[in-house]
């Protein structure tokens, strides 16, 4: 079974930052293109950062490009695991963040990721 378990998430003031996890299982995590999308209050749900499968490519949405991070793990002991650090927070990062896995390369079609996890909130304060 394919799980997605994000963690990390909650409250934070505005200019601080977060770390959200995303742990994988179930499939063959180092064959799979990774990444995060969101849904704000109202929006629909839109790419956010993912990251390709072994060149360290990744893609990064015009909201978050310069304050935010993405990392992949594929071997050492925390190995499947998935790491989004996110700095400079703003209160319209508010939302509800989505680790997902796909078998294409890096896309933010939503469409493009047949994996899902069930979102963690995260509210910025200001």
């Amino acid at each position: 079974e394919v799980q997605l378990v994000e963690s990390g998430g909650g409250l934070v003031q505005a200019g601080g930052s977060l770390r959200l996890s995303c742990v994988a299982s179930g499939f063959t995590f180092d064959e799979y293109t990774i990444g995060w999308f969101y849904q704000a209050p109202g929006k629909e749900r839109e790419g956010l950062s993912c990251i390709g499968i072994s060149d360290g490519s990744s893609y990064y949405s015009d909201s978050v490009k310069g304050r935010a991070t993405i990392s992949r793990d594929n071997v050492s002991n925390t190995k499947n695991t998935m790491i989004l650090q996110m700095n400079s927070l703003k209160p319209e990062d508010t939302a509800l963040y989505y680790c997902v896995a796909g078998a294409g390369g890096i896309t933010a079609q939503t469409t493009s990721y047949p994996y899902w996890g069930q979102g963690i909130q995260v509210t910025v304060i200001s």
